[in-house]
């Protein structure tokens, strides 16, 4: 069964980093796009970043600028650098097969709390 497994976040101080890893087990086939949403309390999921197998990137305007999205065959991460405390929220890795398609296809990891705070 396909599954996408999130590791690192957790808590940093405004103006800091964390690094998200997310790696696509149970598939032989390439996820053609994988990347974040992020959902705060009290609001709506939105995307972060994505990327496709052919690099192509996609950044929410939020964050350009401060976060890089990187991918190594179904292994996605996103280095988060300059936090700030907006940037507080569950962080989902979402992956599907075609690009642009939004979070109501495809399939997600179980989400990390990444909490910005001093």
């Amino acid at each position: 069964q396909r599954q996408l497994v999130e590791s690192g976040g957790g808590l940093a101080q405004p103006g800091g980093s964390l690094r998200l890893s997310c790696a696509a087990s149970g598939t032989t086939q390439i996820v053609y796009v994988m990347g974040w949403y992020r959902q705060a309390p009290g609001k709506q999921r939105e995307l972060v970043a994505e990327i496709s197998s052919g690099y192509r990137t996609n950044l929410a305007d939020s964050v350009k600028g401060r976060f890089i999205i990187t991918r190594d065959k179904n292994t996605v991460y996103l280095q988060m650098n300059g936090l700030l405390p907006e940037d507080t929220a569950v962080y989902y890795c979402h992956g599907d097969l075609e690009w642009g398609r939004g979070p109501g296809f495809g399939f997600w990891g179980q989400g990390t709390q990444d909490t910005v705070s001093s």
